[in-house]
């Protein structure tokens, strides 16, 4: 199953590699088609002048609030100037740094895999297994991983599929595929934000950092440099994974408020209020899919049978040694970790069958 995966997000890399690839090419060939665009756009604006007068013009460019029968905020203002900044902000800084942040993040996690390569484990597998995640814990986590991953693809083709996928398909479908991306993202946001009430709501104690994890920081987890291999101490989670906890509570919840200041512009929201959520919602967006990046790198590739316990729910006794050496001393003794514990209960029926037929 791992190793399935495995292939399955390799195919995705690679895909979305192979996209960017061709939108290159396909941008070479509608450089033409845009300058022939600019130059009808400007015949366009010279016959609206023309119509209007151009002082009109110039007090709509400064902002000039005119006259409209609508009560809402700012309906008097055809163009917004503090609105280029925004825009200024959107496209000429957050857009580019945002995608060289996310390749950036792929290219890491790549060069993590061929210079350092995946952890192993110290000492064959016991065939002992530690019960680690309930299936509510494992329903929880998958639930959260879906929505917050196709959140994730939706929203990244709504800022960068003008560049990587409209050059490369019909104006037809770029149409659905945006209508689609957007629809999908205004209706599943909400329920990322009742997820992420759960896990938090879930797991928070778990998440609690102390001095061991302090220690598990500075041998960097037991994964580089010269404490490679050392599998320093940890509890139920290790400092990593408290880290990516709390990153995805604290820019969650900045997600999730400015998300519902954009889907739900119905209270009074300004411009202002639209564009500041805007900026951070992107931002804080682009910091949980990079950090996401590192996560699923470990769980599928850096860490050898990291995600047997989210599959199964059980994890090997020498994985639980080995990187959760306190949690296991905790739990080794318990009931439901001793071997033939599931067989025990039918032995017990059937022991009370026997006594009862006889």
């Amino acid at each position: 199953m791992t190793k399935r995966i495995q292939r399955w997000f390799s195919m995705l890399v690679t895909a979305f590699m192979l996209t960017f690839s061709l939108s290159v090419l396909a941008s070479n060939e509608t450089s033409q088609q845009s300058d022939n665009t600019r130059l009808g756009e400007s015949v366009v604006q010279k016959e609206i002048v023309g119509f209007a007068g151009a002082d009109y013009w110039r007090m709509v460019k400064d902002g000039q609030q005119g006259y409209t029968t609508s009560q809402s905020p700012e309906h008097g203002v055809l163009i917004s100037v503090p609105g280029q900044t925004w825009f200024i902000l959107k496209e000429k800084w957050m857009s580019p740094l945002g995608a060289l942040a996310i390749f950036g993040s792929l290219a890491l996690v790549a060069l993590a895999y061929v210079t350092v390569g995946p952890l192993k484990l110290s000492k064959p597998k016991t065939g002992r297994k530690i019960k680690r995640w309930s299936r509510l814990d494992r329903a929880l986590h998958w639930s959260m991983a879906f929505t917050f991953l196709t959140l994730a693809f939706s929203g990244l083709t709504l800022v960068y599929g003008k560049h990587f996928i409209k050059p490369v398909v019909p104006s037809e479908l770029w149409g659905w595929i945006i209508y689609i991306a957007k629809q999908y993202h205004n209706y599943i946001g909400p329920i990322f934000a009742f997820l992420l009430l759960a896990v938090l709501i879930k797991w928070w104690r778990k998440s609690i950092f102390n001095m061991v994890d302090v220690k598990w920081f500075m041998k960097m987890g037991g994964m580089v440099g010269k404490h490679k291999g050392t599998h320093p101490s940890a509890g139920f989670s290790n400092g990593g994974e408290k880290a990516i906890f709390w990153l995805l509570i604290f820019f969650g919840i900045f997600i999730t408020a400015s998300g519902f200041i954009l889907d739900f512009p119905i209270f009074g929201q300004t411009r202002r209020d639209m564009e500041l959520s805007n900026l951070v919602h992107m931002f804080s967006a682009l910091i949980l899919i990079c950090g996401f990046v590192f996560h699923i790198y470990i769980g599928l590739f850096g860490m050898e049978a990291a995600l047997d316990g989210m599959i199964t729910g059980e994890v090997d006794e020498t994985w639980a040694k080995e990187h959760h050496d306190l949690w296991y001393e905790e739990v080794k003794d318990l009931p439901e970790n001793q071997p033939g514990y599931d067989e025990k209960p039918e032995a017990s029926k059937q022991s009370k069958l026997s006594q009862d037929n006889a």
